[in-house]
């Protein structure tokens, strides 16, 4: 395993441990808002803080991009971080949350680690050598037709300014699939077109971390990711779309057909 992988996984169950404990006193917690819909609680803050520290004491000199404390420093590699992933199900007790640690070297993911903390569910990807749960290896579905494919999503939950557009979307991916799931934590689905329990995926307006490490994991297992016109960029731009390549290609054309 790839030394920098091993780093990343270190820092995730550190993380994992501090959510699971956590978790058993989910009144206790103290809840801020950063705007509608969009909650942090000092527990994103202490997992954030306790990776940030594992991959600081490793790798010094990399650069941070994490969701609650931003970017910081200056190098070819930044690690992309989502402490936890799904934070308003967490605080519901819904089981559906991660953390997302990525490593991007030179602007292309190189690590990814997505920990299902819930179900210590271990997703791992290293540019090059495939994609595995729990250190078995792990492909998207080979599924051919976009109408027997299931298809995950997330609804507009902060930002409503293209919410007509998002129901579009929604409404032919709903008659054109096999159905559609929304289990509200980014990582987790794309993890989850990884190991080919979802054949697709597609949401609009997400941060970089929500997608960086599971983007890795989806193409390290066969699969392929663009944004909505099937183009890299889906990082910075937000909208992303992946699956295996022939329900892919169909979802791209499914949404080129309602630009």
């Amino acid at each position: 395993m790839h030394p920098m992988l091993n780093i990343a996984i270190k820092a995730a169950r550190k993380a994992g441990s501090i959510i699971n404990r956590a978790s058993l006193e989910l009144e206790q917690i103290r809840v801020a808002s950063k705007q509608t819909n969009d909650f942090v609680t000092e527990v994103d803050h202490a997992a954030e803080q306790a990776i940030i520290a594992t991959l600081r004491e490793a790798y010094p000199d990399h650069a941070i991009l994490a969701e609650e404390s931003g970017a910081s420093g200056d190098s070819e590699y930044v690690w992309i971080i989502d402490p936890l992933d799904g934070t308003t199900n967490f605080l519901h007790g819904f089981p559906q949350y991660a953390v997302s640690i990525g490593l991007q070297h030179r602007g292309q993911m190189a690590q990814a680690v997505v920990y299902d903390v819930v179900h210590n569910e271990l997703f791992t990807a290293t540019r090059g050598r495939g994609a595995f749960v729990n250190d078995r290896r792990i492909r998207v579905s080979s599924r051919p037709m976009l109408r027997d494919a299931l298809i995950g999503t997330g609804f507009p939950y902060r930002e409503f300014s293209r919410i007509d557009r998002y129901v579009e979307l929604f409404k032919a991916f709903a008659q054109g699939s096999a159905g559609l799931r929304r289990p509200g934590a980014a990582s987790l689905d794309l993890a989850y077109v990884a190991a080919g329990r979802l054949d697709g995926f597609f949401e609009m307006g997400l941060a970089p971390w929500d997608m960086a490490a599971g983007s890795l994991l989806v193409l390290e297992a066969g699969g392929l990711v663009g944004d909505f016109k099937g183009d890299e960029g889906y990082l910075e731009g937000g909208d992303i779309v992946c699956g295996n390549p022939k329900v892919f290609a169909q979802m791209i054309a499914t949404i080129a057909g309602r630009a």
